[in-house]
């Protein structure tokens, strides 16, 4: 053999076993990593051998590019992992990679998107075709020097066998490897339990303890009063918990449950478990209102294209309530309206905003509430009304942060100008662990000062603001293995509407005390509505 043969052999098996061991988390890659026997790479070349010259080179090709493409769904499970928390769906998750492009259209630029795209697309194009093409080159060089390749098969097959049955490991990896095979079996089930748990959950979502309630014999107990449903875009308990967070956001808190209180208000506040993490807001809106766990896309198309009774729905179904919606996140058509019994929603573009974007957020969480104020809240109006508030500002990557001014300065937005030039910008935030978990505290105690101080500025004696967290921040803020749990409140004037929670246990004030009680998600709803007087008269979709 040539030595420019022997260096494209080497090429080629050195790119065959890089495939063969990329792992699915980050946290796998470890130094141990590279002393590992793939199991499938014994397999393929015992395999390879038996066959004839010209069967061989297109088996050697078809296997190459499975394990390609399996190398290409572990590097998925990387990102998934990274950014939600857990793997990639082959199933549900392809749309999401659509949403990530228009992320990072929103943040980083068009410029980087392409390059980006680019990268995206031709990454698993290399990794496909240069498998496929490393195992050709290697199955030829098997057909070259059979004696050879038998005997160095035979070596490693008892290798890897003594290696498995002896739990030999190195760097705490087994030595014995087969993370094809583990991709291939586990992708296989996450496909069945796919297929299945959509079906299941079509029949969950049509059984609702309280879908044949009339409008009558909802909410008594809120009656006449305005209440407002507010969530705060990645606000997880990592917010008030990590050391390396908690003291700015907390002091945040207790600073505006001081204030609130010299206004008259008192808040309960416990924790929930929200169905999502790290990104997917909707699924956790959606689980909130419909008191159903709606953890990925199918069960958020399943839940949506229904009648289920939503909390804001059981609203407009009393008769009693106008209901708005304000979405500063959303840029287009939004059809899940009906389904949320939203009479109004004003999108990005309806709020009259003029200022610059803050990273994804289209405007600051102030601006959108005096917004609100201006076109719904401040309304004369024959009866109160119910919204549902969607605060963006502390959307990643964090970068640029508004601040607050003062509230009779905003105007059209564009204020906001200095400030957006002022600030960080997402490239420098983004890579750097440290520093996103600093700028995400920030943006957590903004939103909140936002909300807190719009209520002191403009509820009334019959305000009622619910708000939460609707998921986790990223893996790179919270660190490895997070909880879901998201912290949720209750503000008021009127003592009567906190009596009604006491059973609850809920810690007094802005802050949930650790030992609070902690609630899945998806039990919100039947709690508040049977909390204030609803009556459950079960009936399907």
């Amino acid at each position: 053999m040539s030595v420019r043969g022997g260096v494209g052999a080497g090429a080629a098996g050195l790119w065959l076993f890089g495939v063969l061991l990329v792992p699915n988390a980050l946290e796998d890659v470890t130094p141990g990593l590279w002393a590992r026997i793939p199991g499938e790479a014994v397999v393929g070349a015992a395999v390879l051998l038996m066959l004839p010259r010209r069967a061989r080179g297109w088996a050697a090709g078809v296997f190459g590019a499975v394990l390609g493409a399996l190398a290409v769904v572990n590097l998925l499970d990387i990102g998934f992992g990274e950014y939600l928390g857990r793997g990639f769906n082959p199933v549900l998750d392809w749309g999401l990679l659509d949403d990530a492009r228009s992320y990072l259209r929103d943040t980083m630029g068009a410029g980087t998107t392409w390059l980006a795209t680019v990268g995206a697309v031709l990454l698993p194009v290399a990794l496909v075709v240069g498998t496929a093409l490393a195992a050709v080159r290697l199955s030829r060089l098997l057909g070259c020097h059979p004696a050879v390749a038998n005997r160095a098969t035979l070596l490693a097959a008892t290798a890897w066998i003594t290696c498995a049955g002896l739990g030999v490991q190195l760097g705490g990896a087994p030595v014995a490897a087969d993370r094809a095979r583990e991709t291939l079996e586990s992708k296989a089930r996450t496909v069945r339990w796919t297929l299945r748990d959509e079906a299941a959950f079509a029949r969950e979502a049509q059984a609702d303890p309280f879908g044949a309630t009339p409008g009558a014999e909802l909410l008594p107990a809120l009656r006449g009063k305005d209440v407002v449903f507010a969530f705060i875009e990645s606000y997880g308990r990592t917010a008030v918990e990590d050391p390396a967070i908690a003291p700015g956001v907390t002091a945040t808190l207790d600073r505006r449950e001081r204030a609130l209180e010299a206004s008259g208000y008192r808040a309960r506040s416990g924790w929930l478990t929200s169905a999502t993490f790290g990104g997917s807001s909707w699924l956790g809106h959606s689980t909130f209102l419909s008191g159903l766990w709606v953890d990925n896309q199918a069960r958020y198309r399943t839940v949506t294209a229904g009648d289920r009774l939503t909390l804001t729905g059981a609203f407009r179904k009393t008769g009693a309530w106008d209901t708005v919606g304000v979405m500063p996140g959303v840029q287009k058509a939004w059809p899940e309206q009906r389904f949320f019994g939203l009479d109004t929603v004003y999108n990005a573009f309806g709020l009259g905003y003029e200022g610059p974007k803050f990273g994804w957020s289209t405007m600051p969480d102030q601006y959108a509430l005096e917004a609100f104020e201006r076109l719904e809240h401040r309304r004369e109006r024959d009866r109160p009304l119910m919204s549902e508030i969607i605060l963006t500002s502390s959307h990643q990557p964090w970068a640029p942060v508004p601040e607050m001014v003062g509230w009779d300065d905003l105007g059209d937005g564009s204020r906001f100008e200095s400030i957006e030039r002022a600030g960080h910008r997402s490239s420098e935030i983004a890579a750097d662990a440290g520093r996103s978990k600093e700028e995400y505290g920030r943006s957590i105690s903004y939103s909140v000062t936002s909300l807190t101080e719009w209520l002191e500025r403009y509820g009334t004696d019959d305000t009622v603001l619910v708000f939460l967290g609707d998921h986790q921040p990223l893996a790179k803020v919270t660190g490895p293995r997070p909880s879901r749990d998201v912290p949720v409140s209750i503000v008021a004037k009127d003592p009567k509407v906190l009596e009604r929670v006491e059973g609850w246990r809920w810690t007094e004030g802005l802050r949930p005390g650790e030992g609070a009680p902690v609630w899945r998600m998806s039990a919100f709803r039947d709690r508040f509505l049977t909390a204030y007087g609803s009556t459950p008269r079960p009936g399907g979709s």
